[in-house]
């Protein structure tokens, strides 16, 4: 790439000098131009023509762009923004049992599936124990040829009759002459090798490893091959092996952690990625079987919509009335109260209605089984079963210590594709409590929402305040979330214990500021009473009522 350079020199800086003279055979032998122009200064403003350079810029990132090497692992192209560039060097570095070895396979199975000759290097592991990580993903390795290196000591020493494998015992050099002669035979378009951890011990000092690997980089860009390197972690804190870091086009960092209690939570992140602008941060992932699934980070200025706007009505007059026409789209609904006030069977209110309307619905309980949601559901009237089986609600029982929140956003993510307008969360104590060792909840929780609104999502969170008869408090505040603030609340009248709904929030529109009484009824479902003007102590979170009997609804 050259760059045409115009800058004025004054005739007395053109005489003859051994500064001059460096300076501008220095110019000349990086192709720019000088201009010489009397009287003015040496340097001009307009040193480097900005355009040129975008210009280069623009065309080097079509250039990689139409020539991306597919990863095969679900959801990492979309975080590499296509493939990983052909022709170059990566580096996965992770902790042992994070899938390193599941990733290579997928690329090279990748590379079979596209036609592509591949090949997989192994000093770690026999080839024996790479064919069972293979079957337990039902995978079949009959077209990618193996070099297993943990035998390389009989390959090179015939005589040789040991059948245990030290690396360290074996020249570096001749190892390194072996591949290559299998390599150069097999020309393969995708290499893995498994792993750096080996290769440096075999190497014993800094030097003659790096220079080991600067020659199959070299190699390797010979035959054209895009080569995954593996290694280990060489501490907690995830440095990156300085030697192998500068010769690499890019780097996939891999974590396990271990939380508390449940299962093993698996995160990935891009470290490096040269001339590619990839998608930053940490992402979930799990190891299943069929190898690595992961889940983007959710980033909700990517997903931007059109949609129509409007308001949802629940089928109930009296409480459409109270939320300003109902609940609109595009909008999240936050409904707080203490245990037993009937969150989720409002939230269910309003899923059953848009059901009847057509219109697809998502229902995630954390804390309730669908078996007693159904049978609670039945008991009041609500034709759920009936809703589920048709396919317009899908109910999904969330086993808290299973889930990352990668996972569960892309769960909601797939839903919103497949034409889903309502999505309740039920409860937001379950997915705070779900993972407890995870930071920034509120932030990831945060962008699912602003997701959500931008599809015009109808969406509804539930949050379990602390506390039946004292004031309640809840675990998070998350109003500012939310575009509308449903609250219910126990209250005490002539005896007995009540409840009732006020709205206390709505961004997008007006509403009434009023407590109406609020009751789930057996075979009706829920019944909102008329306004209730009596009450005292409604800012201390115990509203007490002082009027007339008569206001209060009788019977069940």
């Amino acid at each position: 790439m050259s760059f045409a350079i115009s800058f004025r020199v004054t005739r007395s800086l053109c005489a003859p000098s051994t500064f001059g003279a460096i300076a501008l055979s220095k110019l000349q032998s990086q192709n720019y131009v000088a201009e010489e122009k009397p009287n003015h200064r040496l340097f001009d403003g307009n040193i480097v023509k900005r355009k040129s350079i975008q210009k280069s810029a623009a065309t080097v990132s079509t250039d990689l762009a139409a020539d991306r090497c597919p990863s095969g692992v679900e959801g990492l192209d979309d975080i590499l923004a296509g493939g990983l560039p052909r022709d170059c060097f990566y580096l996965v570095q992770g902790d042992p049992g994070s899938g390193k070895t599941t990733l290579a396979l997928q690329f090279l199975l990748e590379g079979v599936r596209l036609g592509e000759k591949v090949f997989y290097i192994t000093l770690s592991e026999t080839k024996k124990e790479l064919l069972k990580v293979a079957r337990s993903h039902g995978w079949s390795l009959g077209k990618i040829p193996v070099l297993d290196l943990s035998a390389v000591e009989n390959l090179l020493r015939p005589e040789a009759q040991t059948t245990v494998f030290h690396p360290s015992e074996v020249e570096l050099a001749k190892v390194s002459q072996l591949l290559l002669d299998e390599v150069r035979k097999a020309r393969p378009a995708r290499v893995a090798f498994d792993s750096l951890s080996e290769f440096r011990l075999m190497a014993e000092t800094a030097l003659r490893y790096r220079r080991q690997l600067l020659t199959l980089k070299q190699q390797f860009a010979k035959f054209k091959s895009t080569v995954l390197l593996l290694d280990d972690k060489m501490n907690k804190r995830g440095v990156i092996d300085p030697h192998v870091l500068s010769l690499t086009h890019g780097v996939i960092d891999m974590e396990q952690l271990s939380p508390d209690y449940g299962t093993s939570r698996r995160r990935l992140r891009i470290s490096k990625l040269r001339a590619v602008k990839f998608r930053e941060g940490y992402h979930d992932y799990i190891i299943a079987t069929g190898g690595l699934r992961v889940f983007p980070r959710m980033i909700a200025a990517e997903h931007r919509a059109d949609f129509r706007h409007g308001a949802v009505s629940s089928g109930i007059k009296e409480l459409d009335a109270l939320c300003g026409g109902g609940l609109d789209r595009g909008t999240t609904t936050l409904i707080l109260g203490p245990v037993g006030t009937g969150k989720s069977t409002l939230a269910l209110q309003y899923a059953v209605r848009m059901a009847d309307q057509g219109e697809s619905c998502m229902l995630f309980t954390f804390d309730e089984t669908r078996s007693v949601m159904l049978s609670r559901a039945k008991t009041l009237g609500f034709e759920l079963e009936k809703a589920i089986e048709s396919g317009t609600i899908n109910v999904q029982q969330v086993d808290p210590a299973e889930l990352s929140p990668g996972e569960f956003a892309v769960r909601i993510l797939d839903g919103v594709k497949a034409g889903c307008k309502l999505v309740a969360i039920d409860s937001l104590n379950g997915y705070l409590n779900a993972m407890p060792g995870e930071k920034y909840l509120n932030n990831q929780l945060h962008e699912l929402c602003s997701y959500l609104n931008q599809q015009g999502i109808v969406t509804i969170l539930i949050l379990a305040q602390h506390g039946v008869a004292a004031a309640a408090e809840a675990p998070v505040d998350l109003s500012y979330l939310s575009d509308t603030v449903v609250s219910l609340r126990y209250f005490e009248a002539h005896g007995e214990v009540k409840q009732a709904i006020a709205v206390v929030k709505k961004r997008s529109g007006a509403h009434e500021k009023t407590i109406r009484e609020f009751k789930l009824v057996s075979g009706k479902g829920i019944v909102i009473g008329k306004p209730l003007k009596q009450f005292q102590g409604v800012l201390t979170g115990v509203p007490v009522f002082r009027g007339s009997e008569k206001e209060i609804m009788k019977g069940r």
